[in-house]
C-alpha cells in the first residue's frame, strides 16, 4: 500500500516526497541508458553535467532516458514542434492528484487498472498517462484536438508492451467542447486532469518566450523555445482562465460519470474567480494545492458534484481490492 501525504492548500518548496525526481540528474546513469543523450551533456562553469535546456533535441533526448530509468520505457518520440515536457513537474501533478484520492481512502493511494483518469489535453508526449500508468497502475483516455497528437500518442502506447491496454487516446473532434464527444455514455472516469493552455493568444505566447530568453541572457534569434508547442498547445482565446471557466461550466454534464475534477492554474490571481465559477455550478466540494518546483509555483484545483454519500457509493464499488502497485 502506498501511504499518501494529504497537504491541502499548503505550499511545498521541493518536489512531491514521492517524486522520483528529486536532487540532480544522473546524467552518467541517463548516458549508459540511452547513449543519444550523451552528445548534449556538457560541463557548466560550475563543475556540473547539464545539457542546454533551450535545445529541444536535448530536451527531447533527456526525456527519453528519464522515462527509460524511472518508468521503463523503451519507445517514445513524437513530431518536432510538438509540446516536449519537464517531466519532474509532470510527475509532481499526478503524485498530489493521488494525495487527494487518497484522502478519500483512508490515506491509501486506490491503484491498479481499475481507477481510471481522462487526461484533457494529452498532447503528443502522452506524459501524464505514462506516468500515472507506470506509477500506480491507473488507466487512462487521453484527449486531444489534434488528430497527429493522438495518432502519436497510440503509437507510444501500442510500442510499449506495459501501455498496452491501459491507455487509449480519442480525437475531440469540437474544438468547443472539452468533454461531450470524447466520454462515452458508459464510461465512468475516477479523476480528470489537464494542463490547459496558458496564454491568450499567439503575440502573448511569443512575447513570454522572447521574455524568458532575455532573462536568460539568451538571444532570440538563436534559440527555439525549448518545449515547443502547438498553438493548441500554447494559448486559447482568453487564455487559462476562460478556459478553466469553460471547463467548469461542461464538467457539471458529467458529474455523475466523474469522481473528481482537476486542472492547473498557473496565475494565482485567476484563483478566486474560479472558486467562484464552481460555487454557481454547484460543486459540492473545491480544493486547491500549492505545488512548488523550483521557483516555479502552480496550483492544482480539484472539485466534485457528488454527495458525500454519492462518493462512498463510488469509493465501495470502484475502489474496493486494488492492486498493488506495479514495479519497474
Amino acid at each position: 500500500m502506498v501511504k499518501a501525504q494529504h497537504r491541502e492548500g499548503k505550499q511545498s518548496p521541493r518536489l512531491h516526497p514521492r517524486n522520483p525526481h528529486q536532487g540532480r540528474y544522473d546524467f552518467d546513469r541517463l548516458c549508459q541508458l540511452y547513449a543519444e543523450l550523451r552528445p548534449y551533456v556538457s560541463v557548466n562553469r560550475f563543475g556540473s553535467q547539464t545539457i542546454d535546456f533551450h535545445d529541444p533535441d536535448a530536451v527531447k533526448a533527456l526525456n527519453q532516458a528519464l522515462l527509460m530509468q524511472y518508468y521503463g520505457i523503451r519507445f517514445w518520440d513524437m513530431p518536432s514542434g510538438y509540446l516536449c515536457p519537464a517531466i519532474p513537474g509532470r510527475a509532481d501533478y499526478i503524485h498530489h492528484l493521488s494525495d487527494l484520492l487518497a484522502g478519500d481512502n483512508a490515506g491509501v493511494v486506490p491503484q491498479g487498472r481499475k481507477i481510471k483518469g481522462l487526461d484533457i489535453g494529452t498532447g503528443a508526449n502522452c506524459i501524464y498517462p505514462i506516468i500515472g500508468c507506470r506509477t500506480y497502475g491507473w488507466q487512462f483516455v487521453g484527449t486531444d484536438i489534434d488528430p497527429v497528437a493522438v495518432n502519436t500518442a497510440n503509437l507510444i502506447t501500442d510500442a510499449n508492451p506495459s501501455l498496452r491496454g491501459l491507455i487509449e487516446s480519442r480525437l475531440q473532434a469540437d474544438g468547443r467542447n472539452i468533454f461531450r464527444g470524447v466520454i462515452k455514455p458508459s464510461d465512468r472516469f475516477d479523476f480528470t486532469l489537464c494542463n490547459p493552455p496558458f496564454h491568450s493568444s499567439a503575440q502573448e505566447a511569443e512575447a513570454g518566450s522572447q521574455r524568458k530568453l532575455r532573462n536568460l541572457g539568451k538571444s532570440a534569434e538563436n534559440v527555439k523555445l525549448n518545449f515547443g508547442g502547438k498553438s493548441n498547445e500554447l494559448w486559447c482565446d482568453g487564455g487559462e482562465l476562460a478556459f478553466l471557466k469553460r471547463m467548469i461550466l461542461q464538467s457539471r454534464e458529467f458529474s455523475q460519470q466523474c469522481y473528481l475534477f482537476s486542472a492547473l492554474v498557473s496565475k494565482h490571481e485567476n484563483i478566486i474567480q474560479l472558486k467562484r465559477a464552481l460555487k454557481n455550478a454547484g460543486a459540492r466540494r473545491v480544493t486547491v494545492v500549492s505545488m512548488s518546483q523550483g521557483m516555479k509555483v502552480s496550483r492544482l484545483l480539484a472539485w466534485t458534484f457528488l454527495s458525500e454519500s454519492e462518493q462512498l457509493s463510488w469509493r465501495e464499488l470502484y475502489w474496493d481490492a486494488n492492486p498493488a502497485m506495479p514495479h519497474g
